[in-house]
């Protein structure tokens, strides 16, 4: 096994959330703003690093039959650690992210993780995938808040970034912004894609 490919297939290849279309609730909820975005980054990171560390290292000692659930009940305790992290040192982020850092429990990208690779892998591996599909997530989340934020208020990360004569573009910031920014980097990211095989 390559352990450097499996690390860097989560930031292009197999990026989580433009190829694999995974995680769309959080990612189009809480990219209004970068500040959100950066606190989900570390969240679902979080979440999935340390899950996928536990889930590889008790995966032959959990039967069949019994596995998801199994694989639940990490996630959530990794969930639970880290909303009430939140909740305690960082107020106004888990009150903006609401009900969306819970959520990590049932995302596609986490579970999936571990179906598909923490289960069947080292402890090593687990972690080098988990590490790159959370850079991938990351990468993803950075870009749509940004663009959201920057057309949408006309600032990055609370700092005014266009001068007084941008009017803000409201929409970027509301749900329909969310959706056009998502499809918009889609398209951008299968069009790289296409010309790069091409």
């Amino acid at each position: 096994m390559n352990l450097w490919k499996e690390f860097i297939k989560g930031w292009w290849k197999e990026n989580p959330v433009f190829v694999m279309v995974l995680g769309m609730c959080p990612t189009l909820a809480v990219t209004n703003s970068v500040k959100n975005a950066i606190g989900m980054i570390g969240a679902v990171a979080f979440v999935l690093i340390g899950s996928s560390f536990i889930v590889s290292i008790i995966r032959k000692m959990v039967p069949n039959q019994v596995r998801i659930a199994t694989f639940i009940v990490v996630i959530a305790t990794f969930v639970t650690m880290a909303d009430r992290y939140l909740a305690a040192y960082y107020p106004d982020l888990s009150r903006a992210l609401g009900p969306y850092v819970p959520l990590i429990v049932v995302n596609c990208i986490i579970l999936g993780r571990q179906e598909a690779f923490a289960s069947k892998n080292g402890i090593l591996a687990s972690v080098l995938d988990a590490l790159g599909m959370s850079i991938g997530f990351g990468i993803a989340l950075m870009l749509m808040s940004s663009v959201r934020e920057i057309l949408g208020s006309g600032t990055w990360l609370g700092m005014k970034v266009l001068g007084n004569w941008y009017i803000p573009w409201q929409v970027m910031i509301l749900p329909a912004g969310a959706f056009f920014v998502l499809g918009f980097l889609i398209w951008g990211f299968n069009s790289v894609n296409k010309a790069f095989k091409g």
